[in-house]
């Protein structure tokens, strides 16, 4: 099969199509027939070097797809053979085949492409595990979500308008703070040319927001914390701008401050698998009804990988970049 499998760590020019067998699934494991593959920034770390995959996962890039079931491992009923399904795995999703454990895997619905739905895994995971449940928001809340115009900003976006929560978002440009409240953010906020902490503060009154959703790190936490609203949650999914912070842990103290957060990737099978079942139950309805579906920014042929993890990089894209395979 053809796959995305770089020799070595490099610049976008290192994803090349190579040959790979095709996987076997294992025992409570698919094997899909990829039609499309979401582009992730873990992967452009691991393209760099700087994100190696966990034991056990192929060195594939690809985080996750869309396709057909053309094959199950033991323990897995083969009725599944021809459905499609969305997935999210370790690895292994730039490529013509891939492997992912079942319980890991949900239906797409008529109301979903392929493009679409391999779009949705990732984001939809990692913004319902920490915004939703480390951060516990909930209809009536008010949350800042940094990056308002990527993948998981949009996704963001999108679940908040489902359930019932306020959201302001960060953006580098007016250009795509119109973008985002074109997609459905409450508010937008240019943190070029203007601090983003008062914006929130006279947004909300002077009460300030119940969770930070928070992928840049560095100095931005502490700036984070004064966005936070008494009893506020912190919850940090990524360290773009930095993975150390100085923090005034009396603020925390006074106002009862909570900092968490959480990597998708390393965690188990068994911690995926009862994500997929929690959305199963509230969120995946929703998508069959049409209610939710992700922002495309723009989708590539595989050959096409380096130009789409360039305009990753780029910044200039609002929503998911998305492989296809034919």
């Amino acid at each position: 099969m053809r796959a995305i499998d770089p020799e070595a760590p490099g610049g976008p020019e290192v994803l090349r199509i190579v040959e790979r067998p095709v996987p076997i699934p294992g025992e409570g494991e698919v094997l899909i027939k990829v039609a499309a593959a979401g582009i992730n920034r873990p992967e452009l770390l691991q393209r760099q070097g700087a994100y190696p995959p966990p034991p056990g996962a192929p060195s594939i890039l690809g985080l996750e797809v869309a396709g057909t079931v053309v094959a199950t491992g033991d323990g897995v009923e083969r009725d599944l053979v021809g459905q499609p399904v969305c997935a999210l795995i370790a690895g292994g999703g730039y490529a013509d085949y891939a492997v992912a454990p079942h319980g890991q895997c949900l239906p797409v619905p008529h109301a979903l492409t392929m493009v679409e739905a391999a779009a949705m895994p990732e984001t939809l995971f990692t913004v319902w595990t920490n915004m939703f449940e480390r951060g516990f928001a909930a209809e009536g809340d008010t949350v800042l979500v940094h990056g308002g115009t990527s993948g998981i900003g949009a996704m963001a976006i999108g679940l908040c308008n489902l359930f019932g929560v306020t959201i302001i978002v960060t953006a580098g440009s007016d250009d795509k703070c119109a973008a985002a409240k074109a997609i459905g953010a409450d508010h937008a906020i240019n943190y070029k040319t203007q601090d983003f902490v008062a914006e929130v503060k006279a947004i909300t009154g002077g009460k300030g927001v119940a969770v930070v959703l928070d992928m840049v790190g560095g100095d931005y936490v502490a700036r984070n914390l004064q966005c936070l609203a008494d009893d506020g949650r912190h919850v940090s999914i990524a360290v773009q701008g930095g993975p150390m912070a100085t923090i005034p842990v009396f603020e925390i103290m006074r106002r009862r401050l909570t900092l968490t957060g959480s990597t998708l990737r390393p965690r188990s099978v068994e911690f995926k698998t009862a994500v997929a079942d929690e959305l199963a139950q509230t969120v995946w309805p929703l998508v069959a009804e049409g209610k939710l579906k992700p922002v495309i920014d723009r989708t590539y042929q595989l050959a096409e990988a380096p130009d789409a993890h360039r305009r990753m990089e780029a910044g200039d894209h609002v929503g998911k970049i998305v492989l296809v395979m034919e």
